[in-house]
Parts: C-alpha cells; structure tokens; sequence
C-alpha cells in the first residue's frame, strides 16, 4: 500500500484514482472543480478544491509526505508544468505527470517529473495493434521490443500439453496465462507444463514483437 496524490480529476484521474484504490492504496486527491470531486469520494481518504497552480494550496498538501505525485492536468500545459516544477521542488518523492505530445514530455522531464506517461497516446497505439492484426484479442507493450498479446492456439497446438509444444524452443514466446472465453473470462495464471491447449480459449504470450507476428502469420 502506498500514499497518493492525485492532482486533477478530469477521465484519466478518476479512472486511476478508482483503478489505485482497488490495489487498496491511500489516495488524497486534488481539483479546482468540486463536482470532479465528489463521485470520487468513496475512493481516497481526503479530497481538497484548490488551484494548484497557487503555492500555498500546495504546500498545504504536504507533498513530500507521498510516496507518489501524479499531475494528470491534460487541458493547459502551462499549469501541468507548473504544478510539476512546484511539487518537485517541495519535496515530492516521485512525480508521474501526464502528456499529450513528446514536446511536452520533454519539458516536464527538464521541470521535475520523473516519469511522464501517455495514455491518449499508448491507447492509440494498442488499439491500432489490436485491430489490425485479425488474431489479436489484446495487446500490452512492454518495451520497443517486447509485448504481451492475447491470441487464439494454432491448431496444430491444439490437445497438446505446453511441455510436448515446448514454445520457448520452437517459437521464442512464452505463455503467461490461459484466458477463458466462458461468460466470467476465467484465468489461468502460470500454467503448468501438463496444461493441455484446447480450442475455445485464449493464450496470453510474451515475446518479441517480431517473434508473436511469425505466430500470427501462422493463422492466416
């Protein structure tokens, strides 16, 4: 469990603040807007309307006292970088700010975040893999080379055992976990070597982009 600030409760905030409070972390959160505020209140354990474009709303916050700062102001770029400059310089352990464009980014390395996230941006970029490929059911990267996908067996994998398809050896990927296709998507983390592949389901692999497209290649 970590402490957490949130600053800015537009989409992206809400759905990371609910998202950290199901990991049941402690999360104060921060808008100017009270109504942004309110269906997030059975969510963190303080909530506060202020500007924090304004230095004294933010020392009043005690932002050194979090484990993490997110600054999800994804409107004006100006307050996002000024907010992010002020946190660092008040003490924040680790500030995560959000990005529209990689010109943006840039600043807000250079002004205090130390990691700056895209989500309109890596939703683009999943969507795309996702939909482009026929056999793609979902798609996470992981780095420029490696990413996980949710894709159907080949046939030819079909009522083997993971140990007899050996797919480390033959294919270069390896198998994360057996997803369900029935009605509550049930999920088989780690399976072991004696799982026998069937049809209706689907496989969460990891690998080399390249090495998962020679696999999708494989289905046509």
């Amino acid at each position: 469990m970590k402490s957490i600030l949130i600053i800015g409760m537009g989409r992206f905030g809400q759905h990371l603040c609910r998202n950290l409070a199901k990991l049941d972390n402690e999360i104060m959160i921060v808008d100017q807007e009270e109504d942004c505020l309110e269906d997030m209140l059975p969510y963190v354990v303080s909530a506060k309307i202020g500007d924090c474009t304004n230095e004294t709303v933010l020392k009043s916050l005690g932002v050194a006292n979090f484990d993490l700062c997110f600054v999800c102001i994804g409107t004006n770029f100006q307050s996002s970088l000024e907010i992010t400059s002020m946190v660092k310089e008040l003490g924040a352990k680790y500030v995560v700010s959000k990005a529209n464009r990689d010109i943006h980014a840039k600043f807000l390395l250079r002004n205090g975040a130390d990691e700056v996230i895209y989500p309109d941006r890596d939703i683009a970029e999943n969507l795309a893999v996702r939909y482009s490929a026929n056999h793609v059911f979902d798609y996470i990267e992981l780095t420029d080379e490696f990413s996980i996908y949710e894709i159907p067996p080949l046939g030819k994998w079909v009522g083997k055992s993971l140990k007899d398809l050996d797919l480390r050896n033959h294919y270069d990927i390896s198998i994360l976990a057996i997803k369900g296709t029935d009605e509550n998507e049930t999920m088989d983390m780690m399976p072991k070597a004696d799982y026998v592949v069937r049809e209706n389901e689907h496989l969460m692999v990891i690998g080399r982009k390249k090495d998962i497209d020679k696999v999708l290649a494989m289905m046509g």
